[in-house]
């Protein structure tokens, strides 16, 4: 949102500069994202002044010149070469004086030098239309037809407006402070300095009946609704103070009418809609619901059809305008028009945004009206655009105003005390300056008994709901910055937290992953329509109603499309090792109902490390991964209660799912070749998609410890060969069930399958860790055991035991 620093001055005194002014609004909530210096005039003439020529002769070089001499006010006269074939002596001219940068309305800006021409000095330059970018003329230097003392500054002359734009970066919740007088209502609290009247003394209003009938249908979705008649307009161009006020704010000059409208929106935040009177059909606006699939027509030429949810501001016979969000085509002003009907209504927020979204709709209006309007302001506005219009397009005010809410929107009523506030804020204020705070953010004092407060909220505050509200308002104008520290800090809490927080996870997991060289990254959540069809049934997909374009029209099934559009960026860069995580949302349909879900995504891809000439540069494998997705559940204490391999998901071409009591924790391993095509990526990637919200729910902070064992372990090797179909993981599940008491540890050190091994066969190199916590072990122990083990697995496995 942009705003005029000149244009709040209209509502309250300020000497501040724009740079401090600036600073108290972003300490204050509204945040100043930058500070841009608007000129109606690009360079706003700076170095520009009027002149006198007093000489004008033949240049003795050139035919086409003429050596002038020229006071602008200084001791001497400048003697200035010109090539306008109308200068003459006498006459009263634009100069732009040594040093000044002239910023044509064609072409690049330009400094003024000293300068000889054709052998002639030259110190300055007598200057026209286009020379100035004050116009497109070229004909000859501009000519004042009146005396103006010489040195008279141009940028005075012309009444030049130079002004400072705040962009504010406004919340969803300040609905009062999209407007100039909504953020000179914060200025008048950091300020404490009075407020300026909106200036009504021009309106005069007619005192006849309007000729319009009004019928508000629907109440709810139309509160109040205002209006009055104008006629004998003239539409034509607006004066330049009002097309200067609007461009310096990003909005082009339409017409006297519409910028009017325009101009008194930023002004106060109310939005207005003027009308062809002529094209009301019976002379009657109702506001009311057209049933579904009427087609409408709106100012941009497009045929749309409605919804039954859309409120319409209708004629006797047809729709005219698609409330609070877009005019129609045929009843708006156009240059022919000379009688408007100006509506100014409180239309309901939730009606407009769902009007808004589901026709794609987005303007000025409907950012207002869908955030909530003051619902006591359109006879004000309505007023003052009114006295507007016909100050500058001419024509009177032909009738009285119309309402159809005789009664002012009573405020919001919040209850807390002196105590509380301080207590949330962690400072003792004094309750005259809470009181004071209040009083100038325009919240009154309806009632107050010792330490209780009972306030009325104005009805404009639609974000000030709740007593943590009220309390925000007080801080963010008393200033963040005076609440100081206390060198003792203490809190209210219990002893223990059985509420898990997320955020602490995620810190574990950040911690443990980014130390082992990883990269968090942050994607989009919309993605293409043909990576959810490779992935997903396309009912269970979600689409986007209001796309921005074919390539962003679905919320994201997985996070895998966007992170290998990661790793494909990287990798067309020369950036092929890659170890990326990111935290993020997929999105399902379920039914009738939408669901959305946390995932944890873990990529690698390329080599281990970088090429080194002290070590092997290899490959990022399955266990690679298989250690990272290990390490991330340990450090949750998670336990994994299940392994199975994946079997039906065309996300990968081989890889397992860890679970714990049924329930899938991460699948993991290589992702398929299709999937790695459709995405433009050139190497193998391996990818782990977590269940973030299973891991909160399973997450726990309570490490278990055991004491080192004080007796040594002894570790034994056995050669297994067996079938191929055999997994380590059945092995080593038969031999924690065969010795459940000092068996502690198993590991596969090797596996080899090839010519010396019968066909269908493959060999283990198993290492077996025994350890007795309460003894040494002794041989005749550790014999036992083994054989024990061997003889399970030649029964069970129809294990070759090699000795």
């Amino acid at each position: 949102m942009r705003i005029s620093y000149n244009w709040l001055k209209d509502y309250i005194d300020l000497t501040e500069s724009p740079e401090e002014i600036a600073r108290l609004l972003t300490h204050s909530g509204l945040e100043v994202e930058k500070v841009e210096t608007y000129e109606s005039i690009k360079g706003g003439l700076v170095g520009i002044v009027i002149g006198k020529v007093l000489t004008c002769e033949q240049h003795p070089n050139a035919d086409r010149l003429r050596k002038t001499t020229v006071d602008v006010g200084g001791e001497t006269p400048l003697n200035i070469v010109c090539g306008a074939p109308n200068v003459a002596a006498g006459q009263t001219v634009v100069v732009a004086t040594i040093g000044a940068t002239i910023y044509p309305s064609e072409g690049e800006p330009f400094k003024i030098q000293k300068s000889k021409i054709r052998g002639e000095v030259s110190e300055g330059m007598l200057c026209a239309e286009d020379e100035l970018g004050m116009g497109k003329s070229h004909d000859g230097i501009i000519v004042i037809e009146k005396e103006i003392k010489p040195g008279t500054s141009a940028q005075s002359y012309f009444n030049i407006e130079v002004d400072s734009i705040f962009e504010i970066g406004l919340t969803p919740n300040r609905a009062d402070a999209a407007s100039h007088l909504g953020v000179a209502r914060d200025l008048r609290a950091l300020l404490n300095r009075a407020l300026k009247k909106v200036d009504l003394k021009n309106f005069q209003p007619g005192f006849k009946a309007s000729g319009i009938t009004l019928k508000v249908e629907n109440t709810k979705g139309c509160p109040r609704y205002t209006g009055l008649s104008i006629s004998g307009v003239k539409i034509g161009d607006s004066p330049e103070w009002l097309k200067t006020r609007l461009r310096s704010i990003g909005l082009n000059p339409i017409n006297n009418v519409v910028d009017a409208t325009n101009y008194v929106m930023h002004s106060l935040g109310q939005p207005l809609h003027a009308y062809d009177l002529d094209e009301i059909k019976g002379h009657t606006v109702v506001v009311k619901n057209l049933p579904a699939g009427t087609e409408f027509v709106t100012l941009d030429g497009v045929k749309r059809k409605l919804l039954e949810t859309d409120l319409m501001v209708c004629n006797s016979s047809e729709p005219m305008c698609l409330a609070g969000v877009f005019g129609g085509l045929d009843s708006g002003v156009k240059n022919n028009t000379r009688h408007i009907f100006l509506e100014c209504a409180y239309f309901n927020p939730e009606t407009v945004r769902t009007s808004s979204m589901k026709h794609g709709l987005k303007t000025d209006s409907s950012f207002r009206f869908e955030r909530g309007t003051d619902p006591n302001m359109p006879k004000v506005a309505l007023r003052k655009a009114a006295a507007l219009i016909v100050e500058i397009a001419g024509g009177e005010i032909s009738s009285d105003i119309l309402d159809s809410q005789t009664e002012t929107f009573p405020p919001f009523r919040i209850e807390t005390t002196h105590q509380r506030i301080c207590k949330m804020i962690g400072k003792e204020i004094p309750a005259d300056r809470i009181l004071e705070i209040i009083s100038l953010l325009d919240i009154k004092l309806a009632f107050r008994n010792g330490d209780l407060l009972v306030l009325d909220i104005p009805p404009f505050r639609v974000d000030v709901q709740r007593e943590a509200d009220l309390v925000e308002e007080v801080l963010r104008i008393y200033g963040y910055d005076n609440i100081e520290l206390s060198d003792h800090l203490s809190s209210e809490f219990l002893s223990e937290f059985p509420a898990k927080d997320s955020d602490r996870i995620h810190s574990l997991v950040d911690q443990t992953l980014i130390a082992k060289g990883f990269q968090e990254i942050l994607t989009n959540s919309l993605t293409k329509a043909s990576y959810i069809e490779m992935l997903s049934n396309s009912e269970d997909a979600v689409p986007i109603l209001n796309k921005l374009s074919e390539e962003l029209a679905y919320m994201r099934s997985s996070l895998a499309f966007t992170g290998l559009e990661t790793i494909a960026h990287n990798i067309n860069r020369r950036q092929k090792n890659l170890k990326l995580f990111e935290w993020g949302k997929v999105y399902h349909k379920r039914g009738n109902k939408y669901k959305e879900y946390n995932k944890l995504a873990v990529y690698l891809s390329g080599n281990q490390h970088a090429e080194s000439w002290n070590a092997v540069s290899k490959s990022v494998d399955f266990f690679d991964l298989k250690t990272i997705v290990v390490q991330v559940l340990e450090k949750l204490n998670i336990a994994v209660t299940q392994v199975q391999e994946i079997e039906s998901n065309p996300l990968f071409s081989k890889g397992v799912i860890y679970k714990n009591g049924g329930k899938a924790l991460v699948e993991f391993g290589y992702v398929s070749a299709s999937f790695l095509k459709a995405t433009d990526v050139k190497q193998d990637v391996l990818f782990a998609n977590f269940d973030a919200d299973l891991l909160l729910e399973l997450y726990s902070n309570k490490s278990k410890y055991t004491e080192i064992s004080k007796f040594p372990e002894v570790r034994r090797d056995l050669s297994l060969v067996l079938d191929a179909s055999v997994t380590f993981e059945q092995i080593k599940e038969l031999a924690l069930k065969t010795e459940r008491k000092i068996l502690t540890d198993i590991n596969v050190f090797d596996v080899y399958e090839g010519k010396h091994i019968e066909s269908g066969k493959k060999s283990y190199s198993l290492s077996f860790t025994l350890l007795d916590k309460e003894q040494t072990l002794t041989d005749q122990v550790i014999d036992a055991t083994m054989s024990k083990l061997m003889a399970t697995f030649e029964k069970e496995l129809n294990t070759i035991i090699r000795k």
